[in-house]
């Protein structure tokens, strides 16, 4: 069944719902829906509305609720991505995978290697609007209950100074150089030292020229120590793919029932 990411918009008194604008254009005149046709939409507060196309003008349809749900939401402890930015392809690649595997945002970052080294707030503004239709893209096909956040892109330095505040907390530093850690050791270890549930695991994951040297040190002075995914050299999209799938086996987030 098809969805549809509708935000903050709700129903009148009587159970109806005006398409209009964007949303009408995606849903009418891209999907071919018509009177009849019933799909889902879902809002920013975890809900699933099935509704029924009754009414359709040129410039708006109206449709009618009739089933409501809540959808899952998503479980703790929530997985950050910490992406030094890539090229634009494979960093919009990043962000639709990313939604469905349900990470919960992603953090960009410039670094000495990074794609990018200074956006501006108009070149930002410009790009998000692109990728934020990803992610409704996304959320849509793959029918998760939010929107993952894109934070603002930040220097590296800048978010290292925020990284291991909250004992809750689980770093991983994602290294394609050579490391003594694999990542199912590592996580065995760091789970087994920790007192209290996980709440936030972020993920640091290089772009295509990795992490210099002395980004490399300034994270190990931060107590991460590298991580490795293999002895293949994987792309960013595949690293960053691999890694939350690792991490949603290893800490249950799966989904389904549990024995």
């Amino acid at each position: 069944m098809r969805r549809y990411w509708i935000g903050q918009l709700g129903f009148n008194d009587c159970d109806k719902l005006n398409l209009t604008h964007d949303l009408f254009h995606h849903i009418i005149d891209v999907c071919r829906q018509n009177v009849g046709s019933r799909f889902e939409v879902l809002n920013d507060e975890g809900k699933a509305f099935l509704v029924e196309v009754i009414e359709l003008g040129k410039k708006s349809a109206q449709v009618k609720l009739l089933e409501e749900r809540i959808i899952t939401p998503l479980k703790k402890p929530f997985i950050h991505l910490v992406l030094s930015i890539p090229k634009f392809s494979p960093l919009e690649s990043v962000l639709e995978k990313s939604v469905e595997l349900g990470v919960s945002s992603l953090i960009p970052v410039t670094s000495e290697f990074s794609f990018i080294k200074n956006f501006s707030t108009k070149d930002w503004e410009h790009k998000f609007q692109r990728w934020q239709k990803i992610i409704i893209s996304a959320t849509q096909q793959s029918g998760r209950g939010e929107l993952m956040k894109l934070e603002s892109p930040r220097p590296f330095k800048t978010f290292l100074e925020t990284l291991n505040r909250n004992p809750q907390d689980l770093s991983l530093f994602l290294y394609e150089g050579d490391s003594q850690n694999n990542i199912k050791h590592y996580l065995n270890k760091r789970k087994s030292s920790l007192s209290q549930p996980i709440e936030n695991i972020y993920i640091i994951i290089g772009s295509e020229g990795g992490f210099s040297t002395q980004e490399v040190k300034q994270l190990e002075l931060q107590g991460l120590s590298p991580v490795t995914l293999g002895e293949q050299i994987l792309r960013v999209e595949t690293a960053c793919i691999t890694a939350v799938s690792v991490l949603k086996y290893e800490f249950d987030l799966m989904g389904g029932l549990s024995k």
